[in-house]
This record gives structure tokens, sequence and C-alpha cells, in this order.
């Protein structure tokens, strides 16, 4: 299992309509950056994922999950853009802010903190289950605690 982290801009593509999409998901498109690009690449069915609000927020408010490998961005007629599918796992039931993120030790060299303008990046396993502890979740069963 690994973990992630996923921007977005929530007047662009919100929490809200991210849990709309079901179990089917949603493709997460319109990435232009190799190294996010990179990541996704990387991703397995499953993977778990941090939903961010940039921008508006700055905070984490979902649990994502992978539910469909790397493959061809289907906005852009561009060979060199992929992107995953992500479903919606559950709420963040306190949403953890960039700020307290940013206030801890444990989580000070996470990509959030030291790669911020990078829209998909990994997370440590120690880094999510501190950022589900911080949020009132067990990292381990996405349970409240």
């Amino acid at each position: 299992m690994q973990y992630w982290l996923f921007k977005s801009e929530p007047f662009k593509w919100s929490w809200d309509q991210q849990k709309a999409k079901g179990d089917a998901g949603e493709e997460w498109d319109g990435i232009r950056n190799y190294q996010a690009r990179n990541n996704m690449r990387l991703m397995e069915l499953g993977d778990k994922a941090f939903f961010y609000h940039s921008n508006e927020g700055l905070e984490v408010v979902g649990i994502a999950e992978i539910c469909a490998l790397s493959h061809p961005d289907t906005t852009i007629e561009d060979d060199r853009w992929d992107c995953v599918d992500i479903k919606a796992v559950c709420d963040m039931p306190k949403f953890v802010t960039l700020k307290d993120v940013k206030a801890s030790q444990a989580l000070s060299d996470m990509a959030l903190v030291t790669s911020m303008r990078l829209s998909v990046q990994p997370v440590k396993p120690d880094e999510w289950i501190e950022v589900c502890r911080m949020g009132g979740l067990n990292g381990n069963t996405l349970k409240p605690l």
C-alpha cells in the first residue's frame, strides 16, 4: 500500500463533487506536470490518498482511493499526459489545515511542506498515520478515533 495526496481547488473540483461520483470515481485529469504524472504512474489499485483543498481552505478534507490505474488523460490529445481515477472513501472528521501540518515536527519533511506546488505527491506511511490521527481517524482502519 502506498499513500498519496491530491490537491484540488474546490471551485474547480471539490470534495463534495468527488463524493457525488460514488464508487465509479472520477478521472483525475488536467495534470500537466511531469513529476505529478510520474507519481500517478506509480499508483496501484487500492492505494489511499488525502484529498486536499488548495487555495481555498488549505486543508485535508477527505480520504480517496485509487480505483483505476494510470491511463491516458481523456481531456487532451497528447500521449505524454496520464491520469488515474479516484473515488471518495470517507470524510476527515476534523479537517487538517496546512498550518497544522507545518506546526507538526513529525510532518516537517512532508511533501506538502517541502514541495507545496506539486499537485499529486507521495505521502510516507508515518505521515499518513499522523495526518489521519490529527484528523480524527485511525490511519490503518480509517475508523474514527
